[in-house]
């Protein structure tokens, strides 16, 4: 049976880099948290917790010492609270994240109505809209729910950096219908785009897909997503006890991608796992 692992699986940049420096300052200081998980993983959650890193829900929680910002990125009141409070920061939100907050700030500065195409619920999202000023932002998930946005005069519009691209497209192709002016700031991660191209390309070619990674990452669930589209026999897996021998009768080629908050060893351990097959 062959393998086809995906070149981009696995960290992007932004995870990457926050994984590193909230490890780094795990070994500098014993006082330390993280103001949510710091990444959509629950393993390298778990690892940081067993160097002394706990994950809290909210600031209140905390009394003193260092907060890690996850690499999705806090609310501004959050930060100013962290600010106020004495707490030391360290700051591993996505460089991407911090451009689509900037890009709402500006549209919202210059008059237009904000289209955020992305999930409501998601903490970038909520962190993205909290640097805007209340009420001009509307989040909309794709072009059926841009469908009912009212005509505006001025639209700008940013994206969750973890959406695809044809979403924001197809979002786009609404809102022109909508407004006289509308201006777009594409702000989907370049390794977003490369990995959901290269998990389209590869899943046209195999007869089954694994993709690897945390049940609560979306562009993970994304990725899942896209390959189901073009292949059937697609499984979102978060580690490679979760494979099941029965999957793999008649199959030939298996394709193999991770999302973008999936460690290395974990890939490895599922490309181990399916290799005994």
């Amino acid at each position: 049976m062959k393998i086809v692992l995906a070149d981009s699986a696995g960290f992007c940049f932004g995870v990457k880099r926050a994984t590193q420096l909230a490890f780094k300052a795990a070994e500098e200081t014993c006082r330390i948290c993280s103001l949510g998980p710091i990444i959509h993983s629950p393993q390298v959650v778990e690892k940081l917790e067993n160097k002394g890193v706990r994950v809290v829900e909210k600031l209140e929680d905390i009394e003193e010492g260092t907060v890690i910002i996850r690499s999705h990125g806090i609310t501004a009141g959050e930060l100013e609270e962290i600010k106020a409070r004495n707490l030391i920061p360290v700051d591993a939100t996505c460089p991407f994240v911090k451009k689509a907050q900037d890009y709402a700030t500006m549209l919202c500065s210059e008059g237009y109505s904000v289209v955020l195409v992305g999930e409501k619920d998601h903490p970038e999202v909520k962190g993205i809209i909290s640097y805007t000023r209340d009420g001009e932002v509307t989040v909309v998930a794709d072009s059926r729910e841009a469908q009912h946005l009212p005509g505006k005069g001025k639209i700008g519009i940013v994206a969750q950096t973890t959406q695809s691209f044809e979403n924001l497209r197809q979002v786009t192709t609404v809102c022109l219908d909508k407004s006289k002016e509308v201006r777009v700031f594409n702000t989907i991660c370049d390794a977003t785009s490369v990995r959901q191209e290269e998990a389209r390309k590869i899943a046209r070619e195999v007869d089954l897909m694994l993709i690897v990674g945390g049940f609560n990452s979306a562009n993970t669930t994304r990725l899942a997503q896209i390959c189901r589209e073009l292949q059937a026999r697609t499984y979102h897996v978060e580690t490679a006890s979760e494979i099941d021998p029965s999957w793999f009768c008649s199959v030939e080629t298996v394709g193999i991608t991770a999302g973008a908050s999936t460690p290395r060893w974990i890939i490895d351990e599922v490309v181990e796992r399916v290799a005994e097959f």
